[in-house]
């Protein structure tokens, strides 16, 4: 097995987290695919090795509507890879209809949003052990149009899928800024990107179809995990493997910090401490 730098990737069975998986594989990084099962994991770990050349892959498995089991998976991964070099969060979901999870939490928001941000911190010690550690966050475009009510995380009022997803989208700059800020003293960098308008089976149930191929999709998650001259980049937004700017909103410094401290106060996860 290949000894290379360790990559984690969120929803690495299907769409731009496969082709995410199959590039970075490809460039000698030691891939661990996430699947909701074991069954799912293993089918497209194999088939990620088969399109790129590795050898066996390692895998994860955790259920992302399920606090417990992000938990469980993060502290299976930590104890199993001591040293991971990237994660890439890019799992995602998109529902027209309003969903609760055994936590009490909208699904979309749950899955896109409060799972990475409860895996991240449990990786954070492994991700301190790279010589140089990248978050990387697969946001949207659509985060522009995103809103997040301080006092409505659960998305309990007026719900719609698109509402829910570009929101959970902007949740996702946030989280990667305020990241940024708190580990700026750190060799961990965090990152937030759109990887363009591609063609997955999310885009086919929120916005019809249409779209560019999956290996245009991973083109700028790539880049960010891997390019040399990003290693010091950190509290940045890409899009067609360029840093460009987000929302106004997403770069709002007060309104990321006070949403990280109600998603940890949601997701009882102890935050990282202010940077000296």
């Amino acid at each position: 097995m290949s000894l290379g730098p360790v990559a984690v990737v969120t929803g690495a069975t299907e769409g731009i987290g496969k082709q995410t998986a199959i590039e970075l594989a490809r460039r000698g990084m030691r891939v661990v695919v996430h699947g909701r099962s074991d069954a799912r994991a293993r089918d497209a770990a194999k088939a990620i090795a088969e399109a790129s050349g590795a050898g066996e892959l390692d895998v994860c498995v955790g259920d992302f509507s399920s606090m417990k089991s992000v938990r469980a998976m993060g502290d299976a991964l930590a104890k199993s890879h001591p040293r991971i070099d990237v994660l890439v969060n890019n799992a995602g979901v998109f529902t027209n209809e309003r969903n609760v999870t055994e936590d009490g939490f909208e699904l979309t928001m749950a899955v896109n949003h409060f799972a990475h941000f409860v895996l991240t911190h449990a990786l954070v010690d492994a991700l301190r052990a790279s010589d140089q550690g990248r978050v990387v966050h697969v946001s949207s475009g659509v985060h522009g149009s995103g809103h997040v009510d301080l006092d409505d995380l659960q998305l309990a009022r007026d719900f719609s899928g698109y509402d829910a997803y570009a929101s959970s989208k902007l949740a996702n700059v946030l989280f990667s800024n305020e990241l940024a800020r708190r580990l700026q003293n750190t060799r961990i960098t965090s990152n937030a990107l759109h990887p363009g308008v591609i063609a997955t089976k999310l885009l086919r149930t929120g916005f019809g179809g249409g779209g560019a191929q999956v290996e245009t999709g991973a083109r700028t998650t790539v880049m960010v995990a891997t390019d040399p001259s990003l290693a010091t980049t950190t509290g940045a937004y890409f899009s067609d493997q360029r840093k460009v700017q987000a929302s106004a909103r997403a770069r709002d410094p007060k309104l990321a910090r006070a949403f990280y401290e109600a998603t940890c106060e949601l997701t009882h996860t102890k935050p990282l401490p202010e940077p000296a």
